[in-house]
């Protein structure tokens, strides 16, 4: 007998006892409440099931693409313009000041009148020295009549040799005051012109020192005026040690361009020429000073104003740029998330470089016309499914505005 033979002959013999026990319509209802337990059980476990969530529906991303142009290599600093050339204005003679010819804060040129100061003694002396001068003239020339009286004389052999000496003598005397009452015209001249103090420089007067009045004398006290040269103007600032020998690199080769903007002025930033920097690093600060010549046409720089300054040291030629808002930082460092042909996403390590405005250098990472996400990058995993929105790419400021750019 097989095994479901036995267990169908147990079966039927156990159905039978229920059967004679409880009765065949009592048995088939337990038994059919039983099955329906079981069916019961059995649908709510297949409904408790899970269904698998859907997919995520593609999320809108802001994209732009990767753009390639020539942009400059820099250093940001900031500095501080002073005057091309400053000039404390002294009286070289003593004397009362009995006019003044200009206006507090105008500007000036090279031999404008400033002050004048009472000529009349020195135009006294001047008339004094002249006069000496007419004198020894004089008597230069009726010495030298004398002179020429005892030469005659003497190839006639009437007067000695002692007197033609002496009348030699005379005239060589008299040439010697009359040089000396000519150097003291000269003096006197001098003197007299120093009276009238104009400007050696074109630029700017500041706040007058003294009044019509004022008695004023040569001796190195408080200067009368100050004359500040502002076109050009000195741009001066500091590098730090450590960038140094990135700029040593280039000094040997063509003037390094410099730019200057002062902040909240709305003027583009002034291009100069970097024209001195220091052999010696400060000690205690640990930068070298610097400084450029600025153009200044219109005096919106001033002196001891703060300035930003960008050193272009080099341009980058076909650097590959994307918007700064793209590069984002993780805990393996910069990537950004780019967009596949397939619309999906893949996280990508870069390599960032300097800013150039809106924009950011992408030294290693990225390929030309390839797409990145600009904004979102939060709620953004590798693989996900995107809608792309391309964004026109902000332009890669290398000059004007970039020296505005933080590093």
């Amino acid at each position: 007998m097989t095994t479901m033979t036995r267990v169908n002959v147990a079966a039927r013999e156990a159905i039978g006892q229920m059967e004679r026990r409880w009765g065949r319509t009592r048995v088939y209802v337990i038994g059919g409440a039983i099955l329906l337990v079981l069916i019961v059980l059995i649908l709510r476990g297949v409904a408790g099931r899970k269904k698998p969530p859907p997919p995520p529906a593609p999320r809108s991303v802001e994209t732009a693409a990767v753009v390639q142009k020539d942009v400059p290599l820099y250093l940001d600093e900031i500095g501080t313009c002073s005057a091309f050339e400053t000039v404390q204005m002294q009286a070289q003679v003593s004397g009362q000041i009995v006019d003044r010819q200009f206006q507090d804060g105008a500007d000036v040129k090279k031999g404008d009148v400033l002050f004048l100061i009472d000529p009349r003694p020195s135009q006294a002396a001047l008339d004094q020295a002249n006069g000496q001068v007419a004198q020894a003239q004089s008597q230069l020339v009726l010495d030298q009549i004398t002179l020429k009286r005892q030469q005659e004389l003497r190839a006639r052999n009437v007067t000695s040799p002692q007197d033609l000496d002496t009348a030699q003598g005379t005239v060589n005397s008299d040439q010697a005051k009359l040089q000396s009452a000519q150097a003291a015209v000269a003096a006197a001249q001098v003197n007299f012109d120093y009276c009238t103090i104009r400007s050696p420089i074109d630029g700017r007067a500041g706040l007058r020192n003294v009044d019509t009045g004022n008695v004023v004398g040569p001796g190195g006290g408080t200067s009368l005026v100050t004359i500040q040269g502002l076109d050009p103007i000195y741009t001066d600032f500091s590098v730090a040690e450590p960038d140094v020998p990135l700029v040593r690199r280039y000094l040997n080769g063509p003037k390094l361009k410099v730019l200057t903007d002062a902040e909240d002025d709305d003027v583009p930033p002034r291009e100069g020429e970097l024209s001195f920097i220091d052999t010696a690093v400060q000690p205690g600060a640990g930068t070298v000073k610097a400084r450029a010549i600025t153009a200044n046409t219109d005096r919106a720089l001033w002196p001891a104003q703060f300035v930003r300054v960008r050193l272009v040291l080099d341009v980058l030629k076909g650097a590959k740029l994307v918007p700064s808002s793209a590069v984002q930082i993780g805990q393996n460092g910069p990537y950004v998330f780019v967009v596949k042909s397939n619309s999906t996403l893949d996280l990508r390590r870069v390599k960032p470089g300097q800013r150039q405005g809106d924009m950011t250098v992408i030294n290693d990472g990225v390929q030309m016309n390839e797409t990145v996400v600009v904004s979102g990058q939060l709620q953004l995993a590798p693989g996900a499914k995107v809608i792309a929105k391309q964004n026109a790419p902000a332009g890669a400021n290398g000059n004007g505005s970039g020296a505005k750019a933080a590093n």
